[in-house]
């Protein structure tokens, strides 16, 4: 039956970490809202169902378990697709370091929105000014630089010394970024990183995700926005 993904149609948003798990692990899940619309995730999201509350999508369906925020749901479907190693150690530091992640989208999704989700872009443009200089300058560095530093230590190819989710995660945000800011990211000196950004792009089922229709392109209703006001 396989498994069933809830997100936004139309936009990549924090639902593309969860789309590039199951689909380098070739696992088959159900795009709701693409084939049902927006709608379908409203039982969910009102309580209306059996199993957890999610606070908001993502969220994934498998059996009876209703399974909500993206590190919960690659740290379920890790074991069940390869997509971590064996060894508690491992498996926790691969969560680790994908809440690490999530802090980096946060981070990313507040320099176009800095005051408000419920106003648009247009309406805080100049405090979204002063944050994303502040993201470009300070945030961008620290952050890859560390993503960095667990690449060389996990031997210069994975962080966990193997293949993981944790690097579809790391391909999504070195994506993103180039994206939205691609100035900035120019000046990052990211050699670990990047090579990991080709290597998982050139991933049999990844390539073709990539090129396939599933994939949404960015755009300015998503995490990664280019603003190039924002880009410096």
């Amino acid at each position: 039956m396989g498994y069933r993904l809830y997100y936004w149609t139309g936009l990549q948003g924090r639902g593309e970490f969860v789309r590039l798990g199951l689909e380098d692990a070739g696992a088959a899940y159900t795009d709701v809202a693409r084939v049902e619309g927006d709608d379908a995730m409203e039982a969910f999201l009102s309580g209306e169902h059996e199993g957890a509350l999610p606070f908001a999508p993502p969220f994934l369906v498998s059996g009876r378990l209703v399974i909500a925020q993206v590190a919960n749901i690659l740290q379920y479907l890790g074991p069940r697709h390869a997509l971590v190693p064996e060894s508690e150690s491992a498996r926790l530091y691969a969560h680790q370091l994908q809440l690490t992640i999530a802090d980096l989208v946060a981070e990313v999704h507040d320099t176009h929105h800095p005051v408000s989700t419920a106003k648009y872009y247009e309406d805080q443009t100049d405090e979204a000014a002063k944050r994303a200089k502040d993201f470009r300058e300070t945030r961008i560095p620290k952050f890859l630089s560390y993503f960095e530093k667990a690449v060389e230590r996990g031997g210069g190819k994975h962080p966990l010394r193997s293949h993981s989710y944790v690097d579809l995660s790391l391909f999504q945000v070195m994506e993103g970024l180039s994206y939205a800011f691609p100035k900035a990211m120019k000046r990052q000196n990211l050699p670990l990183l990047r090579d990991l950004a080709r290597r998982v792009a050139d991933r049999p089922n990844v390539a073709a995700y990539l090129a396939s229709d599933r994939r949404v392109a960015f755009n300015t209703n998503g995490i990664f926005r280019h603003y190039p006001e924002l880009d410096g």
